[in-house]
């Protein structure tokens, strides 16, 4: 069950994320590199954060012609280039799929825009379930055939069903998972286990205008921009490292609910651009940001 993709072929591309302290040189070891080894490049971008003088850098490049084998190249690039200069580096292969679970609640204009950019092949990723805290949007899950696993919380089980839902997520191989307007604020103990891999989407009102009703006192005020922000969860509740954020413009003529269908709208975007950012393995976070490549 689930939203799954032919993973038959094995070709494409790798894709390396770095970042080390800045010194001349980084660009031209890394190029060199590829370019002694047959890789011909598909993408390539760096940056310096000049005042904290870090290095970050993309390269994509083909597997094609690529003179080591992708199983090995993770090995000779840390011992030929790495470790020289003390990089920090992931590497990613584009015919990797990732799994993902999407949390909901009971809203679902975000469950349904992420399950039809999947369907349609615009997310190249597999959602083999679906975690609620409420029954509502079931019926969702089982429109796209997706199952659908219900853990009611309260303060006194929280722990313990949590400990079930990591447990599911370890069990269906889940490499990152997408809080898809889900009203529970997640444990540190949970965040721990998925770190910069727990994408959430909020509006942009906060901490002006909390609570549950937030465009209701946003109305009241008469703002004149509404936006919401993606990022990655951290332990410190809405505030970690951004992604993708958005604003729209809003005047006294909308009512309340012209505010909400705007403000939703605009979550299911920003969200979406973040959940692409991160298939594309273009999010690299160092300290409490992220550099997102273009």
């Amino acid at each position: 069950m689930g939203i799954k993709l032919n993973k038959k072929k094995r070709s494409g591309s790798a894709i390396l994320l770095i970042h080390c302290s800045d010194r001349k040189g980084l660009v031209a070891a890394v190029t060199k590199f590829l370019s002694e080894n047959s890789g011909n490049i598909l993408y390539l971008d760096q940056h310096v954060d000049v005042y904290k003088k870090v290095f970050f850098m993309r390269v994509e490049w083909e597997l094609a012609d690529f003179k080591i084998p992708a199983a090995n190249i993770a090995g000779e690039f840390e011992t030929l280039i790495a470790r020289k200069f003390k990089m920090k580096w992931k590497l990613h292969f584009s015919y990797e799929v990732p799994r993902v679970a999407i949390f909901v609640s009971k809203l679902s204009h975000c469950l349904y825009d992420i399950v039809s950019r999947c369907q349609s092949g615009e997310f190249r990723m597999e959602i083999p379930l679906i975690i609620s805290n409420h029954p509502d949007l079931r019926r969702v899950a089982d429109k796209f055939g997706i199952a659908y696993h219900l853990f009611k919380i309260t303060p006194k089980n929280k722990k313990a069903r949590e400990e079930k839902e990591l447990k599911l997520l370890k069990r269906h191989n889940v490499d990152f998972v997408v809080l898809a307007r889900y009203m529970q604020v997640l444990s540190n103990n949970f965040i721990k286990e998925y770190p910069n891999r727990i994408i959430n989407i909020h509006h942009s009102f906060l901490p002006a205008f909390p609570g549950r009703k937030p465009y209701h006192s946003a109305y009241e005020r008469g703002v004149k921009v509404i936006g919401a922000t993606s990022h990655y969860a951290t332990s410190k509740l809405d505030r970690g490292p951004i992604i993708e954020q958005d604003v729209v413009k809003v005047s006294h003529s909308d009512c309340i609910e012209d505010l909400i269908r705007k403000g939703c709208d605009l979550e299911k975007i920003v969200l979406s651009r973040a959940i692409w950012y991160h298939l594309k393995r273009k999010t690299l976070v160092y300290d409490r940001r992220t550099v997102v490549f273009a």
